[in-house]
């Protein structure tokens, strides 16, 4: 009778982890949408702003050389003592 009666708690117990897991797994996901909604809200924010004064936007990156790759071995940047 003791081990259907641990079987049973076990089921129980292992039920409850699955719909908590389920619950945490919704959560995540939400989670993850609004972040990316909020990315996507930033950016285009970001573009509007520049384009209402582009003197205070953010300067881009540098402007790559087109033709040269720069190749730096990381042997060269070790510290020679």
């Amino acid at each position: 009778m003791l081990p259907w009666a641990i079987a049973a708690v076990a089921l129980l117990v292992a039920a409850a982890a699955w719909n908590r897991a389920g619950r945490v797994a919704r959560k995540l996901e939400a989670l993850t949408q609004s972040y990316w909604e909020l990315r996507y809200d930033y950016t285009r924010l970001r573009s509007q702003v520049a384009r209402l004064d582009p003197e205070q936007a953010e300067p881009e990156a540098p402007p790559a050389v087109s033709g040269q790759v720069a190749f730096v071995p990381l042997a060269s940047m070790k510290k020679k003592s």
